[in-house]
């Protein structure tokens, strides 16, 4: 599997990170836990299984962050939290050293077969 495949892989897993950060908040009843637990496990499993081909830290960066931004983004637009400006400013701030982590994470991938060590 690409590289980049297992970083779709984190993707999933942050959205299904969202889900149960969500579901540990609002679940009220049996189903919506079972929901809950189901995406806990999906969203580690997915994690470990790019983690074995990723940097771990910067994965787990990025899966942490995409639950973060994903989580915030949805209390404020389906639960009604309050929408306060420096929070989306933090968010942003945290995406944007998100896609610096990947991408000083490429670039080290990319030096290192250059020189061979692959």
């Amino acid at each position: 599997m690409r590289r980049n495949n297992h970083w779709f892989i984190v993707i999933i897993a942050g959205i299904f990170e969202i889900g149960w950060v969500i579901g540990l908040k609002h679940a009220s009843n049996g189903l919506e836990w079972v929901g809950t637990v189901f995406a806990i496990f999906v969203s580690m499993y997915l994690l470990i299984i790019a983690s074995k081909q990723l940097p771990v830290g910067t994965a787990y960066a990025v899966f942490t962050g995409i639950g973060t931004a994903g989580t915030t983004t949805l209390e404020i637009i389906l639960f009604g939290a309050p929408f306060k400006l420096a929070k989306v400013l933090l968010i942003g701030l945290l995406l944007a050293g998100i896609i610096g982590l990947k991408t000083a994470s490429y670039s080290e991938h990319k030096d290192e077969k250059e020189e061979g060590y692959s």
